[in-house]
């Protein structure tokens, strides 16, 4: 019988090549040979159109890190995240070519596009924090009539990258000003007068390109931001199930508590007890949002199509209330590597592997 072959989709973060999840993939192809899957490596640059063969990146325990020309796999793992660069173009190429191929996990649309889909249905839209698509000043303006604190974020925006967050001081016609840029650099916080939101705004060219959200107060005591990553995966039977939930302390004066911004892990029980003292309203949390991760997950590939995994990023205030902020289409599994739970990371990088094997042999009984 033959091995069923995964192939993991990558881009290139750079011209020279480097894969920023080196160190995953290798995990994922040792851990796929114990199941019985044959796993390499791929970016759209590696693949010979005319002779319709990939120069595969392949690791061997014992010869390292190698390449060879091999056929297309049985099935495509897209790890595929959002660049400003020629190799995105590339992968919009390869996904429109190729989209006939079986595929683990299909792209999911951007963060306003998400946000309409989910508010659609009530179920959701009581998760969901009140978000606005960034047409010019007034829009913040207005949040900030209702709200202290407004986020604005890139529709298309990873890791943290270019988010803003404004507050109303209590000094009148004052607001205070953090964020980080497009390199995730934090900027300068500054305080400025009301006259001059409107002008700073307009120099990051947000129009369209940006969403306005209601901020939730999720600040420690130390004034530090925290908010919670859920994993949600497929298991061996095809059954979307909740992997683990972990949560993330930002740096100082960061308004994001992104890992790669400078942020840490903690245990999801350990943050939540020092969040909420209330013991049965932490009960109530975890089935909420196990729910919630489910559900959502369950939803989301109704609309757009075959999924393996998502990421959750909630927000949860001290009165246990939950909010959905974003889904990530593409996430890391880091956050459970550094709460140093060692089986719940082993988990969360084998679980779309036994996935892949179910849904090969699934396919091939239904041939």
């Amino acid at each position: 019988m033959p091995v069923p072959v995964l192939g993991i989709l990558t881009l290139y973060l750079n011209n020279h090549k480097y894969l920023e999840e080196r160190p995953v993939y290798q995990k994922m192809i040792t851990e796929g040979r114990k199941l019985g899957l044959d796993v390499y490596v791929f970016t759209p640059m590696d693949v010979n159109e005319k002779k319709q063969r990939i120069y595969a990146i392949e690791y061997d325990p014992k010869k390292g890190w190698t390449r060879r020309w091999r056929h297309f796999p049985d099935m495509i793992y897209d790890r595929c995240r959002i660049q400003k660069s020629a190799r995105f173009t590339q992968l919009l190429q390869f996904r429109r070519r190729y989209g006939h191929l079986m595929f683990l996990n299909r792209p999911l649309r951007n963060k306003w596009t998400i946000y309409e889909v989910l508010s659609r249905r009530s179920e959701f839209k009581k998760y969901l924090p009140e978000t606005h698509l960034f047409h010019g000043y007034s829009d913040v303006h207005q949040m900030l009539k209702k709200t202290s604190v407004v986020y604005l974020k890139p529709i298309n925006g990873t890791g943290g990258r270019g988010i803003l967050r404004v507050e109303r001081m209590k000094e009148p016609s004052r607001y205070y000003i953090q964020g980080r840029d497009q390199q995730r650099k934090i900027i300068t916080p500054q305080k400025i007068h009301v006259s001059r939101l409107g002008a700073i705004l307009n120099s990051w060219k947000m129009k369209d390109t940006y969403l306005v959200q209601e901020g939730i107060p999720i600040k420690l005591p130390d004034g530090r931001v925290h908010d919670y990553r859920m994993l949600v995966q497929k298991n061996k039977e095809g059954i979307w199930q909740l992997t683990g939930i972990a949560g993330r302390v930002g740096a100082p004066r960061s308004v994001t508590s992104n890992l790669h911004g400078g942020g840490h892990a903690v245990s999801f029980s350990k943050m939540l007890d020092h969040w909420i003292e209330n013991e049965e309203t932490r009960h109530q949390v975890y089935r909420r949002v196990e729910k919630l991760g489910v559900e959502v997950a369950s939803y989301l590939e109704s609309q757009y199509g075959a999924l393996c995994e998502l990421a959750l990023d909630l927000a949860i205030n001290k009165n246990g209330e939950i909010y959905l902020l974003e889904v990530n289409p593409k996430p890391a599994r880091e956050v459970f590597s550094q709460i140093g739970d060692s089986e719940l990371y082993r988990q969360a990088i084998v679980r779309p592997l036994e996935y892949a094997v179910w849904l090969y042999g699934n396919r091939k009984k239904s041939k």
